[in-house]
């Protein structure tokens, strides 16, 4: 069982797994904060985000795997927004060894074949691969172009904007976007010295 404060301060406001999963690691007052800490950290993460049920024993090795996959991403979003080339190592070995087995199966109850996923849940890889493949997705979409970083000049998180008019422009209005109105207005409002 993983503690659920060991991720109570991971934002899930990216709109997408992958960007959810980079924005694991974002700046407080300037410095970097990492909401993975241990191979526990993760899984609680992945708990969170749906991808892992709490009774699950954690594989070793995943907090490692996770930091790598996390940075890799980072890079393939920067460069996709950048139009350039990376290196693609590290997600592609995610993919790899990660895959899930897909097998059919008879369903006795309906009396029909069924296709059946299996996730390999021993290895950091496999419990990783669904972050590698939605990044794939992501990346590869034509709505990648509303990808965004928050505004906010002392903020690293990125977004992906599905807003109608797509003109969002912080992580969260509630936190980022509040404070650069608040900023903006305390500017207009500065009496001029002279």
């Amino acid at each position: 069982m993983v503690s659920d404060n060991a991720i109570s301060d991971a934002p899930f406001l990216g709109d997408n797994l992958a960007l959810d999963f980079i924005n694991s690691e974002y700046l407080v007052e300037g410095q970097p904060h990492d909401c993975f800490s241990d191979d526990h950290s993760v899984a609680s993460w992945l708990i969170t985000a749906g991808l892992l049920p709490d009774d699950r024993q954690v594989p070793e090795g995943l907090l490692t795997d996770a930091r790598a996959l996390r940075e890799s991403a980072r890079r393939v979003v920067k460069a996709a927004l950048d139009r350039a080339q990376v290196d693609l190592t590290v997600i592609n070995r995610v993919l790899e060894v990660g895959r899930p087995v897909r097998k059919l199966e008879w369903d006795g109850e309906r009396q029909k074949f069924r296709t059946a996923l299996y996730q390999n849940a021993d290895s950091p890889s496999g419990l990783l691969w669904p972050i590698a493949d939605a990044l794939i997705s992501l990346v590869t979409n034509d709505k990648f172009e509303f990808v965004r970083q928050c505004e906010a000049h002392d903020c690293i998180l990125l977004f992906h904007d599905l807003s109608k008019s797509h003109r969002r422009r912080w992580c969260s209005m509630a936190t980022c976007g509040n404070r650069m109105k608040v900023a903006a207005f305390r500017s207009r409002k500065k009496p001029v010295s002279g």
